[in-house]
Formats: C-alpha cells, sequence, structure tokens
C-alpha cells in the first residue's frame, strides 16, 4: 500500500531515460526540475470516461484560479487508447501532460498510486509527499477554496461550513463573495438582500429528469396561488443542469427566481442540504434558517394547504391525513370525475362500483422491469389460488409504468385481472397517495376500502396464496403455524451437500443452495459459507436416500445378492 509519508522525487517520478520534461497542449516542452518545490496534482483521466469529461471543467476552472499562486501544477497521465484522442482531450487543458507514448511511466504511477478508477486527482505538496487520493472529491465539494488541499485546509472548511450553518441566514446560503443577486426570469439581477424576511423555497431541480418534468407545474400553481393571495413567499431556482440553453429555456418558462448558470453555490448547496432526492424543495423561514429540507412531496400531495411548511402545519396536515385513511373508500382513490371504471380484456368498461366490497390489490408495475416480470407468475398462481378459494372476493388492478401503449398491451396481455387504462391521470394521484418509489409494488385495499398494507409483494413472495387477506392478524397466525411445523424438524443436521454442519434458523428470504429456488421463514443454514437449504431439500432428499438404499437391497436380494451393510456378495 502507498505510504502517504513517502517523499517523491518530481524529477524521477515524471521523466524516464530518455525524456527529462513534459509537454503542453501546443507541444512546447517544459523541464520538469521546473516543477521542484510546486505542490502537483497527478490527473489521472481519459478521454472515452464520461465522469472524466465531466469533471474536466470543474478542475480547469480551479486551476485556473490557483495557477496564479506560483506554486501549484496539474500534470494530465492519460489513460486514452490512441493519440488522436489523448491530443483533442489534452487540447481543453491549461496545464502538463506526460506525452502518450511513454507508456511505461504512465503504467508506473498508476501502480504506484494505485488507480483503480478515473478520474482520479492525486495531490502532492512541495516535499513531494502525498497529501490526498481524494482530490477529485475535494474538488466537487469545496472547489479552489481547498487549496492547498491539505487535511488541516478541508478541517478548517468543515468547521467555517457548521459555524456557517448554525449562524445562517439567507444571505450566507445563497450570495458569495462574487455575487449578491439571484436572476428573474427576464434576467434581471435581483439582489439577495430583497428576499430577507420572505419565507424562500429552494427548488434543486433538473430541466431534463422526468420526476422535476412533472413537478414544476404544480410548483408553479403553488406558488402563483401563493402570490396572489399576498403570501411573502419566494422560490429561487438551483438548476443542476449542465446545458445552458436548457437552463435558458427553464428559466424562460416559470415565474420564480434562480441562481446564475454554474454558479459555485451549484456545486455547494447540495451537499449543505444533504441533497437525496430530486426534485427538491427546501425551505428557509422568515428568520433565515431552515424550516424543512424537502417539501416536494407535500406539495404534491397538499398544494397551498402545506404552506407555511412549518412543523405545526405538518402536523394538521397528518391529522387530517389520518382522518382521510379512516374513511378512506374505494370510489375515493380510484374515481377521479368521468374516470370511474377500470378495464379488463379488450377494453371492456368494469365500474368501480362493481368492485365495492372486494378486496383489491394494486399492482404498480411495467412490462420494461426485469423485477416485474420475474413477479408476475407468482402473482397470477397466488391470484388464481385466491379467487379460487375465497369464492372470487379477490380483484387485481394493473397499474402501468409502461412507456408506450404497445408495452402496455403486451404486459397487460400476460395478465388474467383488470388495469388503468393506460396513461390514465389516476396513476400519478395512486403513485403519491402510496409513496411509490420502486416498482413493482402491491397494495392491499381491504374489503371496507380501507389500506391493509403496501408491502403485499413481500407477503406473496414469502406466503403466497396464504397470505390472503394480508392482515397483521393473517400473517401472524402463518407465523405461528410455522413456528409449529418447524418444531418437528431437527435444529442441526448433516446434508450430504456440504461439508459443515447446518442449522435450523429463521431467514426472511433466501436461494436455496440445492434447488436453486427462493426460500423463505426457515432455513437449514451455515454461516460460514452462507449456505442455504430449504427445510424440503434437506429432509426429503435425505429421505429419499434411505428410501432408494432399501430398495437397491431388495432388487439385489431378489437377484440372488446379499448386503450386510458394507458389502453385497453373491449368495
Amino acid at each position: 500500500m502507498e505510504d502517504v509519508a513517502v517523499a517523491h522525487d518530481v524529477l524521477s517520478l515524471l521523466s524516464s531515460p530518455h525524456r527529462d520534461f513534459l509537454i503542453r497542449n501546443n507541444a512546447d516542452q517544459v523541464k520538469i526540475e521546473s516543477l521542484k518545490g510546486k505542490n502537483i496534482g497527478l490527473y489521472f483521466s481519459g478521454s472515452w470516461c464520461g465522469p472524466c469529461r465531466g469533471f474536466t471543467p470543474n478542475l480547469v476552472e480551479v486551476y485556473n484560479e490557483t495557477a496564479s499562486k506560483g506554486d501549484f501544477e496539474i500534470v494530465f497521465v492519460t489513460s486514452d487508447r490512441d493519440e488522436d484522442s489523448f491530443k483533442a482531450y489534452f487540447s481543453k487543458m491549461p496545464w502538463l501532460a506526460i506525452p502518450f507514448s511513454d507508456s511505461d511511466t504512465i503504467s508506473g504511477l498508476k501502480k504506484l498510486f494505485q488507480v483503480r478508477g478515473i478520474p482520479s486527482l492525486v495531490l502532492l505538496d512541495q516535499a513531494g509527499k502525498v497529501v490526498t487520493k481524494s482530490g477529485v472529491m475535494i474538488i466537487h465539494e469545496h472547489g479552489a477554496e481547498a487549496y492547498p488541499f491539505t487535511s488541516e485546509r478541508i478541517q478548517q472548511l468543515k468547521d467555517e461550513e457548521e459555524e456557517a450553518r448554525r449562524n445562517q441566514t439567507l444571505t450566507s446560503i445563497l450570495a458569495s463573495r462574487s455575487r449578491d443577486f439571484v436572476l428573474s426570469s427576464d434576467g434581471k439581477k435581483v439582489p439577495v438582500s430583497e428576499l430577507e424576511g420572505k419565507v424562500v423555497g429552494l427548488y434543486f431541480y433538473s430541466v431534463v429528469y422526468e420526476p422535476c418534468v412533472e413537478f414544476t407545474p404544480k410548483l408553479v400553481e403553488a406558488y402563483e396561488k401563493l402570490r396572489q393571495k399576498g403570501e411573502s413567499f419566494e422560490v429561487v431556482a438551483i438548476p443542476l443542469d449542465s446545458d445552458e440553453e436548457s437552463f435558458k429555456k427553464g428559466l424562460e418558462n416559470v415565474p420564480w427566481l434562480s441562481l446564475p448558470f454554474k454558479d459555485k453555490s451549484i456545486d455547494k448547496l447540495p451537499r449543505y442540504f444533504e441533497l437525496s432526492a430530486l426534485p427538491t424543495l427546501a425551505i428557509i423561514g422568515e428568520d433565515g434558517k431552515t424550516l424543512h429540507s424537502n417539501v416536494a412531496e407535500a406539495v404534491e400531495e397538499h398544494g397551498i394547504a402545506a404552506y407555511p411548511f412549518t412543523p405545526e402545519k405538518f402536523a394538521e396536515l397528518s391529522e387530517i391525513e389520518k382522518a382521510k385513511e379512516a374513511s378512506q373508500t374505494l370510489e375515493s382513490i380510484l374515481v377521479s370525475g368521468e374516470h370511474d371504471f377500470v378495464i379488463g380484456k379488450d377494453g371492456v368498461k368494469v365500474p368501480v362500483s362493481e368492485l365495492v366490497g372486494k378486496s383489491i390489490l394494486l399492482y404498480f408495475s411495467a412490462h420494461w422491469c426485469p423485477p416485474c416480470r420475474a413477479f408476475l407468475p407468482k402473482l397470477v398462481d397466488a391470484y388464481h389460488k385466491i379467487k379460487e378459494k375465497e369464492n372470487n372476493t379477490l380483484e387485481v388492478i394493473f397499474i402501468s409504468s409502461d412507456r408506450d401503449q404497445d408495452s402496455f398491451d403486451k404486459f397487460f396481455g400476460g395478465m388474467p385481472w383488470l388495469a388503468l387504462p393506460f396513461g390514465d391521470s389516476r396513476k400519478a394521484f395512486l403513485s403519491r397517495k402510496f409513496k411509490v418509489s420502486g416498482i413493482p409494488m402491491l397494495v392491499a385495499i381491504g374489503s371496507s376500502g380501507r389500506t391493509v398494507t403496501k408491502e403485499a409483494r413481500d407477503l406473496i413472495d414469502l406466503h403466497g396464496a396464504d397470505a390472503y387477506p394480508f392482515t397483521e392478524e393473517r400473517i401472524k397466525e402463518l407465523e405461528a403455524e410455522e413456528e409449529e411445523t418447524a418444531k418437528a424438524w431437527p435444529q442441526k443436521l448433516k446434508h450430504e451437500s456440504h461439508e459443515h454442519e447446518l442449522v435450523l434458523v429463521r431467514r426472511r428470504t433466501y436461494v436455496c443452495d440445492g434447488c436453486d429456488e427462493q426460500g423463505r421463514a426457515w432455513s437449514f443454514y451455515c454461516a460460514e459459507c452462507d449456505f442455504d437449504l430449504h427445510p424440503k431439500c434437506a429432509l426429503e432428499k435425505k429421505e429419499s436416500k434411505d428410501d432408494d438404499e432399501a430398495k437397491n437391497e431388495e432388487d439385489k436380494a431378489k437377484d440372488g445378492w446379499v448386503c450386510d451393510g458394507e458389502v453385497c456378495t453373491k449368495a
């Protein structure tokens, strides 16, 4: 492992027996000895690498800001596969490079600094010691402010950030040393000071990301209604797109303010607010403090009723939601205006009213999704068994996330139940209501119309048709039955398929190493090897072997053979 305390000799590190120079993108040669006493960044990168191409402009900006100090230089160590690609990529870099032809030095540097992936930026101090191998992350998080990239400087920046968080104001969040304004939709500069004392939503978004495309009109609607009511509310967009044309078009179509395109704060604010999803609408209160890290979901569900996004308001909304849940009916979640039906085969309309009193499974799925296709046969099997056993009291409704009508038709064609029509507006409402963040998802609605569980997919996986009607009481019954069955099994056993002793343990789900089928609840398990056997495979196979041996002995005896347990001889 590379010792960060080792002081590398820059001349020997970057040269070869036949070369004592580096090159610029205009082919000028620069003596390596001129780098002595400088801080060095070794930039491992390649033109074929998307993340590298995305990071290089950020590094150019940092380089241009720090190079004026006179004690910092970057050396490009290419991963390109041909010289033309190297030259084209290097032409965008203002620093030095090891010539493409010196593959030995390039390979040696990658090995010395254990470069496993690119882009990678190894930073050396003036003595040639490794300051950090995490230069890419440091540049992303702190930019040129991190120079000279020492651990002391990074800690200082973190301390300053923590101090700024404690003393947060709207200006400390939105303004910078070089900018004290935001932009209006027509491109005018609006001083940040004019926003002080308002409730401000920081809208992190991308104009090309579908969830943002869907959310933006809802935020526009809420914004305009609040402004019409005279509320002191403003939105400042934090655009995360890399295309300036998209940024300009996006800003033209909204009524609020924005940070300038590729402003330095755009790199810092996602980290400051610990951004984990898009869209995100972080709320800053009138006192400049953060009220909520993300109210996008609340705006989608409640619109302006969520304003002013205080803890008290969210407590009030929670009580309202509980009341809605208690009074929920099938019609309240499946009927919207004239959309009061689902469809069967050949597009036949089935009124929602005909489903009242049945147990309903809302099946969020799509043909393009491999886990959805894998789960479908299990659901079909459980569906038929439940329908037969429970006298037709269950129905499934497919809610598609397919991308076109043909895909929907193809997938729905293999299902024996009902569906929302493709592109139906109720799908967005149901996805929000049940917080669908991944598919397949199966929501169980009881015969009363109330939600039983949003985890019905797991229950089908675990228990199949036996999980019906998916209530807590039913699941407890199944678990009790499994406990009772397991009492008759040995706690430990040896099996011919595995060298170690297997122990009977509770396992939620696993793949049996005997039959490659999914298992649940109980397994004969070897923790050392992470080896599982279904109880069926562990026990029945053992029994069948004993039966086979007995049968063989009987057959041999009939043929005039006698077996004493160790040897068979002709009688």
